[in-house]
Order: C-alpha cells, then sequence, then structure tokens
C-alpha cells in the first residue's frame, strides 16, 4: 500500500459552460474539488439527499411491507419523500399522546371517575388532593381543612381537600397531587381517538413502503444533485468566466485532459509544492484494504507520509488472538462473521471489513491451537492436537517475553518505516538510532550484557540527527540543541511503549483464565446436583463463555486498536492529514487507483 501522488489541476472556461463541465467532472469521478469560493455564501450540502436517507430508514423499519412498484412513470420523489416525513412526524407525536393520555389514566385511577362542579355549587370552593403514605396518615389529623378520604391501596391514602386557595405547603404531610381538569372519561375518549388516528398512519406508512425501491434508485440523484449544486459554490466566478481548481492522482491527469481539450476548457496542472496539504488517497490491495477502513477511522496519515494500513492489519489480527487466546472463541468468531457476511459484502466498506473478520478468525484459531485452549480446556497429552501446543499461557516468564518482542518488533518496524521513507536524508538516522536504543533496551531488561555502548550510541543519533536543519547562525544551532533534547525526552516512552504490550499477556491470561474457572464451576455445579446439575452444568458453560466471548472480543478491538493508534502511531506517523473525496456520481465507483 502507498500514499498515491496527487497533481493540481485548474480548468478555466466560459461561465456559460461552468454547469455543464462541472457535470462532467462529476461524472469523470477523480479529482478532489478546492474551495474557490473567496466567502461566497454556499448552501448546506445534500439536504434533499438526507430528507430522502430519512425517509428510506422510517419505510426500511416499517414490520410490513408492501409489494414493490418496479417502475412507475408519475412516480413523485419528492412528494413520497415529504409523506414519509410527515407520515413520521404525526406518528411520534401520536405515540407521544397516546403515552402521556395513558399516564394521566393511569394517575387518575384512584381518585375514580369525577367531573369537576361548578365553582357556584361549592360557593367559590375548589378541590385540592394529596396522595398520602400510610405512615404519615397520623398528620391528617393535625389538617384544619375539610378534608375527605376516597381511595385507600397498599401504599397510600388519597385525600381530596376543599378549601378557597391552596392550602399551603406545611398544611398537609405531602405535596399536592395534580389530577388536572380533564375527566377520566373524556382521556378514555381521547385515548380511542389517538389509537384510531395512529391506527390511520400506520396504514399509511405499510402503503408507502411500496415505494422503497424507486426510492432507492432516486436517492443517487438525489445526491449527485446536491454534490453538484454544493460543486457550484466552490468556483472563482466573474461576469465572464469561472474557474475550478482540485486535486487529482497523476494516473487520472490524462482524463482531465481529454475532458479540457473536449470541451475547450483551459487546464494549468503543477506539482505539489512545499507549502501545499493535499488530501491523503491511500492506493489499497482490496485483500488487506482493512487495515485502510482503521486508518480511515483513526487518523488518516498526512500526503508526505507513509501508509501504514498493511502493517496494522496484520499486527491487529496478530494482537486479537492473542488476548482471545482460545481457538473455540475463533469458531464462535466465525459464526459471526458469516453470519453478518452477507450484509457486509453489500458495500466497498463492508466488503473489507468482512474480509478482516476472516484474517481475525485465522489468526484466533492459529494461536487458539499453539496455546492448547478449545473453550478453556486442554487436549490430553495423547491426542494430536497436544503436539501442536507450543505456547503455556501460564508460564508467565515466557509469555511476557513473547509480549515484549512483539512489542519491540511493532516499534522497530515503525521506526524502520520511517527511516526508509527518508532514506538518502540524514534525518533517517534518528529512528535508525531508536531502533538500536530499543534493542540495546530491552537487552538491558532482561540483564543481557553488550547493550549498553548500542544504547548511548542509538540516542547520540537520535540526538543529532533529529533536527537537521541547516546551521546559517547561532541561533540555528541552539535550535537544533534543543530539537535533539527534545527528542530524548521520549527515552521514558519508548520503554514505557514497549512495555506497554505486556498487556497483550495479561488479557489473554484474562480471558484463559475466565474460560478454565467457567468451566470447573459448571463441572462442580453437576456433581454437586445429580440430575438437575447437568441443566446447570449447560447453563453456566453457556452464559459463562458467552460472556467471556464478548468481554474477549471487546478487549481484543479496543487494546488492538489501541496498541496500533498510540503506540504504533506515535512512533510511526509524524503529521495527520485528510482523505480525498473525490466529486463524483455515487451510482460510480470513486477513483481509486
Amino acid at each position: 500500500m502507498s500514499i498515491v501522488p496527487l497533481r493540481r489541476a485548474t480548468l478555466v472556461g466560459s461561465h456559460v459552460d461552468k454547469s455543464t463541465t462541472l457535470s462532467d467532472l462529476q461524472r469523470l469521478g477523480v479529482i478532489h474539488l478546492i474551495d474557490l469560493g473567496a466567502g461566497k455564501q454556499g448552501t448546506p450540502l445534500g439536504s434533499t439527499s438526507s430528507d430522502t436517507r430519512k425517509a428510506l430508514a422510517y419505510l426500511l423499519d416499517c414490520p410490513v411491507k408492501r409489494h414493490q412498484v418496479a417502475s412507475d412513470p408519475d412516480f413523485d420523489h419528492q412528494a413520497i419523500v415529504k409523506r414519509a416525513l410527515e407520515n413520521q412526524r404525526r406518528m411520534r407525536d401520536l405515540e407521544d399522546s397516546i403515552d402521556f393520555t395513558r399516564r394521566r389514566l393511569k394517575d387518575l385511577e384512584p381518585w375514580g371517575d369525577f367531573d369537576f362542579p361548578p365553582l357556584e355549587s361549592l360557593a367559590g370552593h375548589r378541590l385540592w388532593f394529596y396522595e398520602v403514605p400510610h405512615y404519615k396518615a397520623r398528620q391528617l389529623m393535625e389538617v384544619d381543612l375539610p378534608w375527605q378520604e376516597v381511595h385507600r391501596d397498599n401504599r397510600n391514602r388519597y385525600i381530596a381537600v376543599i378549601s378557597l386557595e391552596e392550602p399551603a405547603p406545611d398544611a398537609l404531610p405531602v405535596p399536592r397531587t395534580h389530577t388536572g381538569s380533564v375527566p377520566r372519561r373524556q382521556l378514555r375518549e381521547e385515548l380511542q381517538r389517538l389509537v384510531v388516528r395512529l391506527d390511520e398512519c400506520t396504514a399509511e406508512r405499510e402503503a408507502l413502503t411500496r415505494w422503497i425501491h424507486l426510492l432507492h434508485r432516486h436517492q443517487a440523484q438525489a445526491d449527485d444533485a446536491a454534490s453538484l449544486k454544493q460543486a457550484q459554490h466552490l468556483t472563482r466566478d466573474d461576469d465572464a468566466i469561472f474557474a475550478v481548481q482540485g486535486w487529482a492522482p497523476e494516473a487520472a491527469i490524462k482524463d482531465i485532459q481529454r475532458l479540457a481539450e473536449e470541451k475547450g476548457l483551459a487546464l494549468l496542472v503543477e506539482p505539489v509544492g512545499p507549502e501545499d496539504q493535499p488530501p491523503t488517497l491511500l492506493d489499497n490491495d482490496e485483500r488487506t484494504a482493512g487495515g485502510a477502513e482503521i486508518v480511515h477511522f483513526y487518523q488518516m496519515p498526512g500526503y508526505r507520509n507513509w501508509d501504514p494500513s498493511r502493517v496494522i492489519f496484520f499486527s491487529f489480527a496478530v494482537f486479537f488472538a492473542m488476548i482471545l487466546a482460545d481457538a473455540g472463541y475463533g469458531l464462535l468468531m466465525l459464526g459471526a462473521v458469516l453470519f453478518f457476511s452477507k450484509r457486509l459484502k453489500q458495500s466497498r466498506a463492508g466488503t473489507r471489513v468482512r474480509t478482516l473478520g476472516f484474517v481475525l478468525v485465522g489468526f484466533t484459531l492459529a494461536y487458539g491451537v499453539l496455546a492448547g485452549s478449545y473453550f478453556g480446556w486442554s487436549p490430553p497429552p495423547e491426542n494430536w492436537l497436544s503436539r501442536l501446543k507450543l505456547l503455556d499461557i501460564n508460564d508467565f516468564g515466557q509469555m511476557m517475553q513473547l509480549a515484549i518482542g512483539i512489542g519491540l518488533a511493532h516499534l522497530v518496524i515503525a521506526n524502520a518505516t520511517v527511516a526508509w521513507h527518508h532514506r538518502g536524508h540524514s534525518v533517517m538516522l534518528a529512528p535508525l538510532g531508536w531502533i538500536v536504543a530499543l534493542v540495546a533496551g530491552v537487552l538491558l531488561y532482561y540483564g543481557i550484557p553488550g547493550g549498553g555502548i548500542p544504547l548511548a550510541l542509538g540516542l547520540i543519533a537520535v540526538f543529532v540527527f533529529t533536527d537537521t536543519r541547516p546551521i546559517r547562525e547561532p541561533l540555528d544551532l541552539l535550535k537544533r540543541v534543543g530539537g535533539g533534547l527534545y527528542a530524548l525526552t521520549d527515552v521514558t516512552r519508548a520503554f514505557g511503549d514497549v512495555l506497554s504490550y505486556l498487556r497483550l499477556f495479561a488479557l489473554g491470561l484474562a480471558s484463559a483464565s475466565l474460560a478454565v474457572t467457567f468451566n470447573q464451576l459448571a463441572a462442580d455445579a453437576a456433581a454437586a446436583y445429580p440430575g438437575l446439575g447437568i441443566l446447570f452444568y449447560g447453563l453456566i458453560l453457556i452464559v459463562g463463555h458467552a460472556l467471556n466471548f464478548v468481554l474477549a472480543v471487546v478487549s481484543g478491538v479496543v487494546h488492538g486498536l489501541r496498541l496500533n493508534l498510540i503506540e504504533f502511531y506515535h512512533w510511526g506517523i509524524s503529521d495527520e492529514g485528510y482523505p480525498f473525496r473525490a466529486f463524483a456520481k455515487t451510482e460510480t465507483t470513486p477513483w481509486s487507483n
């Protein structure tokens, strides 16, 4: 994998042909537009497209769907989207109103069915209601106002008080209960009307589902129209001409030149300048492009950096396998990947994640076999599987050495790649110095003699070659010395990062220990309760291993990514970039080399 070289392409043409030119560029789909609007007021991108997505998601979530209409010359995309979103709004309002009415009916149930009498019949007095817990009922004897108990349950007494004004807060032992002025009879009638209207909305929603297929077809058109409308505001215009500019892969320049010749446009192609910050376009091998999805998710490397996707792809698989540390859990992973496989294959990113999932399964199975763990059980010595066991997870010394060795190799790969990226320049000696220092430090950590001198030489290389600015005046010398000293402050971090990979051993041990513990608990339950113990045995195994599997997968993802995107990125990626977004029609595949 590598980062695709880009060129800046500027097209200039007659203002009359602006819309046509942008449409042709969108159809070509190879250019990342640069904003030349110079402060022009743009329009929000994709309002129509966003409404279509919301309407589609709402209709797809409908439990009952009608037969799909394949084609209809009278199909009105905007009208259907508007009706679907309006139905969603009314459905939400009706559901909220129904919930509120049901709560009011439940709250009023202890008070019974009643209507407030006219004020004149009570000489201007009003009724005030209180829910008094039984343990405070004695305090009612101290109430001076006229009151009457209208209902009682196992928790409260329901008291009605007659008074001209609302009683003072301390007149009764509890605050007043707000019952509202609408009687339960009217609330029941209102609830019935709301339920009928909700049924009508549900029927309308089901009827609208017949247009899902056509909405899908028109969504791409809505996306393209929104993107084209936004592109109109990224150009530089005057009364006669317009200019559009963007970044394009070197391999696509011929296509842009051909378009310029066909449309009579002026074309200027420029290389990336030292002050430019172009987007990053990764050239991905689809077999290992799952690593690129991780890179996109976390942090895109800068254009002048290198692509870490392949390293992350394989190292993440190794870390994930070491944390699960069980071949049986690998089989569960295989089942999960197969279950979601069909859904993942529906998109390019999903296909990449699917491939990554199968690789995770393969590494987990292989490591589980090497560790000799199958749902926490180890095969007997006479079994052929036991001969494949090369690792003992309970051997702390062996596993610590393995984890530290993998961490050292990971950071060495990061620094070696940086050195290769800067080959031919003296700055490459700084990452080489870190490699020597890291290896020598680990040797010293294990008490192996001969690591002191290489450690010192490596740190000297880091100090001298981290900052390689030319020295033209005394201040430049001070800056180089300061840069070297600042680089040396990473010494503690370097060895801390190597030791951070011990989490692979710790989490793998925790996963394996929990698996063994659940197996033992299940066996003890079966022995303690003959007959019924078989049920306990199965339940403990299923629930215990399911819980342990989920925890192990979460730990594998979180810590597997953490070691790649924090420890590894610190040593391998020096700057952050932003992704290449091709101005392209959505029904065509954006540019990728």
